[in-house]
């Protein structure tokens, strides 16, 4: 070959490398070795101290709160995006319960092979790449933060009805959000227990199960006095017609209670810090959405037999039935379970959201300093700390409307991701020890994402534009910093790390 024709040649090489390496990069998945040694690592390793009863504590904590102490009201009525369930609220609450037990069930494979913090985002990073694993994170602290701010407002709501009965009444320029005609200076109630539980988490996670194992047993005290209490006047002719709205309101019903079923993927975040992840995570995954949904029926079923559905109030559902049926001492008793019940929501939803942002700072998605352990506590304090001051501030100042479908969308996202991964690792790792195994396969998996993906296109078409818009805005963040700085990229030797 003529030297003059070498020279003459356009360098085509280079840039095909370029573009093969980008398309690498974005889906480069990280090994379940790489993962497991990271997290075990003495920088960057969690204290080990839950049992089983603390993981599913944690579990319940999670679940029962807002959902089906505020929720069940807007998804029995409707509202102005979606017709009311009447008493087919009980088939709502079955569907969205079926649709969690398949998601549960993969999460429960994965946290037993995959016992450390993140959840989903670390499940999508050995599974489906980098790209679609950042994404997950991106929406998992959409769903976590949107739903502390919701639960820390709502908590600052029944809080302050607790004080009335009481006979203190604190100004409402000190309860309120500013904004609107009633509005206020700050939410104050609801940025101080915001602040309480941010020290409670950075003190110990041990510490913040138990206070969450107490409350759990509050609460589940309370919601069977008002099914004790409830069923004895119960009126048949309430539960008539059953779906006023037919399957439609079912369905949008569903959509919606999905949020009361939130928490039982906070489990899996916590895995890292469990004892004996392999067995105790996936028991307290299974166990807690088990109570749950249980209680979820009865409650339903009771609340929609004691008045008509028209006449239940969506903020307070609930304890106001109580009221009308005559019981004024068993509301003040359901406002003092809903306080203790959304108490323990706001601590496992901030543990998991402060678990997301450490696990994606360990791989160096986020800035590194995140991903800090406390020296002596054993607990991710930085990211412990920003997140509390940050859903502080939220909470005092920003009334928020529609969270819970911007919670439900970025849940049903990381739920199909992580129904997907299961059969994934199926076929590219049959070899790995499972020490759940989902049953079925890929029976479950199928019917789980199927089972989202359907209860996610019944939301809204503006929490979709939503969901879009901040999708966008993580896509630009990853393609700016993540794709660069990510620990994969720094690595000299990654032969373990390619998909």
């Amino acid at each position: 070959m003529d030297r003059d024709d070498v020279l003459s040649r356009p360098p085509l090489a280079p840039p095909a490398v370029v573009r093969g390496s980008v398309i690498t990069h974005l889906f480069r998945t990280k090994s379940i070795e790489q993962i497991l040694a990271d997290a075990d690592h003495p920088t960057h390793r969690l204290k080990k101290s839950l049992t089983a009863w603390d993981l599913t504590c944690l579990g319940i904590g999670a679940i029962i709160g807002t959902g089906i102490f505020v929720l069940i009201g807007t998804a029995i009525v409707g509202d102005s995006h979606r017709p009311g369930a009447g008493p087919g609220i009980v088939l709502s609450f079955i569907l969205s319960g079926l649709t969690c037990a398949l998601a549960a069930l993969c999460y429960a494979e994965m946290s037993a092979m995959i016992p450390v913090a993140g959840s989903a985002y670390t499940f999508s990073y050995a599974t489906l790449g980098e790209l679609l694993a950042w994404l997950t994170g991106w929406n998992l602290i959409l769903e976590y933060g949107v739903a502390c701010v919701a639960v820390a407002i709502g908590w600052s709501g029944y809080f302050n009805n607790l004080l009335r009965l009481a006979g203190i009444d604190l100004p409402v320029w000190a309860t309120r959000a500013p904004g609107g005609p009633d509005g206020g200076i700050a939410n104050i109630p609801a940025a101080l227990i915001v602040l309480l539980v941010t020290v409670i988490l950075v003190v110990g996670i041990k510490e913040s199960a138990r206070a969450t194992g107490v409350v759990v047993l509050i609460k589940l005290a309370v919601i069977l006095f008002f099914i004790a209490i409830g069923s004895t006047s119960i009126d048949p002719a309430n539960w008539t017609p059953f779906m006023p709205q037919g399957f439609a309101g079912v369905g949008a019903a569903a959509a919606i209670v999905f949020f009361a079923y939130i928490g039982f993927d906070a489990v899996s975040t916590a895995a890292e810090e469990a004892k004996n992840p392999t067995r105790d995570v996936p028991i307290g995954i299974i166990a807690s959405l088990s109570v749950c949904t249980f209680l979820y029926i009865a409650v339903a079923a009771v609340l929609t037999g004691l008045i008509p559905s028209s006449q239940i109030d969506i903020h307070a559902p609930v304890a106001e039935a109580l009221r009308l049926v005559g019981f004024k001492w068993g509301a003040a008793v359901i406002a003092i379970g809903a306080v203790a019940g959304i108490t323990s929501v706001l601590v496992v939803m901030m543990l998991g959201q402060i678990r997301v942002f450490f696990a994606m700072s360990r791989d160096h998605l986020l800035g590194t300093w995140l991903s800090k352990v406390h020296p002596r506590f054993g607990t991710p304090h930085r990211a412990t700390i920003l997140t509390g001051i940050a859903v502080a501030i939220l909470s005092a100042f920003i009334p928020i409307g529609e969270a819970a479908d911007m919670t439900n969308i970025g849940t049903f996202f990381a739920f199909v991701l992580v129904c997907i991964g299961v059969i994934v690792l199926r076929y590219t790792r049959p070899d790995q020890p499972r020490p759940f195994r989902v049953p079925f396969m890929p029976v479950v998996p199928i019917l789980g994402t199927m089972a989202c993906l359907g209860l996610m296109w019944q939301l809204p078409q503006l929490t979709w534009l939503r969901f879009g818009i901040w999708t966008i805005i993580g896509i630009v963040i990853y393609l700016a910093y993540g794709l660069k700085h990510s620990r994969l990229s720094t690595q000299a030797i990654e032969p373990v790390s390619q998909s």
